[in-house]
């Protein structure tokens, strides 16, 4: 017994004043209880939730200056997602927890009241002693609530007990102090997990952001690990990519190894070297290529447009090109729907000299330049 903690929520909540309209809202207040001692840690925080569940757990250990060898929580959704008698299914962040703490984790078995006693006794003290204390004080912040629940929890721990000699922090003194392990070197960083199926553009959602995964993995469903600092990404247990968590939403983060060569090809195009192939083409396509890229839009869209270019030339000749850029830039619609529109229409031909000029026809219905001028005209 004296190497458990034994954790819940209480059933009461501490009203908090929040804003200048006076909103209220409710913290939950976190309890632990060593086994031996009863040795008590509180906490308030805004929810019962897998983030302030686990940040709750590293804030005890610290206040206990140490890692007990077994928690027993009860069978709370944020801790256990399959409750069993035999082999409880733990949340795999709470899972985290306890492998960075080397501390087990056994959840207290339903419907058996004396698994969680400790705990339940102890709920009680601080909604006694402490929450029944706060009642009638009013709140502003979470912080502020927590220094007065810590101010408490001194006189609670050094209260002298009825049953037994000295206080519960002269028990944890002499019996659960001895008992736990040593804090690790590097405080536990929470990171969350979550299963989603990789999209066709090869990237996976994590905080509003995107993130490339390898090609090979589209339409497969991955684990994705989420920390303050970075985006890990795990398929079948292997760890098969990892990202530096964008600060911004709404970016992609995409790294070249995992594109298709196709892709990765596109990627290594730059507004340089589009203009350097252009100019390699002629006049009249450098001009309207370097007319494209200098418009007010997202270099991608005018990237692409100037590969529609080369495209273009692919399809048609650099001759029939050539003359539609010169058109294109004679008429000034610089762009590709114009370029485009222009060779289709024609069939991808172009001028031969004096293409525009009215043909030259003789017949002897046609009056020639003379007739007007007054040669020939009868008398």
């Amino acid at each position: 017994m004296n190497q458990k903690v034994f954790v819940d929520y209480a059933g009461r909540t501490i009203p908090v004043m929040i804003g200048s309209e006076g909103e209220i809202r409710e913290a939950q207040v976190f309890v632990g209880v060593l086994g031996a001692s009863n040795y008590t840690f509180a906490e308030a925080t805004w929810s019962q939730s897998l983030p302030d569940w686990l940040g709750s757990h590293v804030r005890m250990f610290e206040f206990f200056q140490g890692v007990p060898e077994i928690v027993v929580p009860d069978n709370l959704k944020s801790g256990v997602t399959s409750p069993c008698r035999y082999d409880p299914d733990r949340n795999r962040s709470y899972a985290e927890l306890a492998g960075h703490y080397h501390v087990a984790v056994v959840p207290a078995r339903i419907k058996h009241p004396r698994d969680k006693a400790k705990v339940e006794v102890g709920v009680q003290v601080v909604q006694r002693w402490i929450l029944a204390r706060l009642r009638k004080r009013v709140f502003f912040c979470l912080e502020e609530v927590n220094q007065a629940i810590r101010e408490l929890l001194v006189s609670l721990n050094d209260r002298l007990l009825k049953k037994f000699p000295g206080s519960r922090r002269d028990l944890f003194e002499r019996l659960d102090r001895p008992a736990l392990k040593p804090l690790p070197i590097d405080r536990y960083e929470f990171a969350g997990w979550h299963r989603q199926t990789v999209s066709m553009d090869y990237t996976i959602e994590a905080g509003g952001n995107r993130y490339s995964v390898h090609y090979g993995l589209i339409g497969k469903q991955v684990d994705v690990r989420t920390t303050t600092g970075t985006i890990e990404v795990f398929f079948r247990g292997n760890r098969v990519t990892s990202h530096p968590r964008l600060a911004e939403t709404g970016k992609v983060s995409r790294l070249d190894c995992h594109m298709p060569p196709n892709h990765r090809a596109w990627s290594d195009r730059s507004p340089e070297t589009m203009i350097q192939w252009a100019e390699e083409q002629g006049v009249g396509v450098a001009q309207l290529v370097k007319k494209i890229l200098s418009r007010n839009e997202h270099p991608e869209i005018l990237l692409r447009q100037a590969e529609g270019v080369r495209a273009l030339l692919r399809q048609y000749g650099a001759g029939a090109v050539e003359e539609a850029c010169l058109m294109a830039l004679q008429f000034n619609h610089a762009s590709f729907k114009f370029l485009k529109t222009w060779l289709r229409r024609r069939g991808g031909r172009h001028s031969t000299p004096g293409f525009g000029k009215a043909p030259s026809i003789r017949h002897e219905n046609i009056r020639g330049s003379s007739f007007f001028s007054g040669e020939g005209q009868p008398c």
